[in-house]
């Protein structure tokens, strides 16, 4: 998701971009992630990632963060922007990046796509009726963490949802139109259906609540 909602955002003229991504580029990736070439293989993927944003759009700032999103790294990269956008694949990242949006009172786009399913909502803090992750996805619940290098993914699927990432961010950029807090769309892929969640605040959540 990554890929398509950078080159959107530059696209879009979003002036500052931050990347944080510790992997390399590698061949298997290269049928999804769309920011990368041939050329790329064996390379930083942010960096790659920022030469892709330059050629689409030289005045966009890029700056790149080669290390693992940890709730250290994130605290204060997290307090220097105003949207932040979930393209991670574990819940250990998507709920370290949910704790520092909360904190610090920034609103989250949140995409996730495996095999033909993916789901996209928007975690808004300053709205007293949005949820954070943690409401959905509690912290002490066991879920099955699958890898789209384990169980494959449609690649149109994680540039549809990035693209939505981008226009969620852009929306809460600009102000253009209520964003999907507390709505969660789901995808089948196979059937090409989408299905809407709705998704309230839990009381008793130990991040937001």
């Amino acid at each position: 998701m990554g890929s398509p909602a950078a080159l959107y955002l530059a696209g879009a003229g979003v002036g500052r971009i931050t990347l944080v991504d510790d992997d390399l580029v590698d061949l298997t990736n290269l049928q999804r992630q769309i920011a990368h070439t041939m050329a790329s293989i064996g390379q930083p993927k942010a960096l790659s990632a920022q030469r892709a944003i330059a050629a689409l759009n030289p005045d966009t700032d890029v700056r790149c963060v080669l290390a693992r999103a940890d709730a250290q790294l994130l605290e204060p990269l997290v307090a220097q922007a105003d949207v932040v956008l979930d393209c991670s694949d574990n819940f250990a990242t998507r709920h370290a990046l949910n704790a520092a949006c909360v904190r610090q009172g920034k609103p989250l786009v949140s995409g996730a796509a495996i095999r033909f399913d993916a789901q996209i909502t928007v975690f808004d803090p300053r709205d007293a009726a949005s949820p954070c992750y943690a409401c959905v996805f509690p912290p002490a619940s066991a879920f099955e963490e699958v890898a789209c290098s384990t169980l494959g993914v449609l690649a149109p699927l994680v540039g549809i949802v990035g693209a939505m990432q981008a226009a969620e961010a852009l929306k809460l950029l600009s102000g253009a139109g209520p964003s999907l807090a507390g709505r969660m769309l789901m995808l089948d892929a196979r059937a090409m259906q989408w299905s809407e969640l709705k998704l309230p605040r839990k009381a008793g959540c130990p991040v937001c609540g």
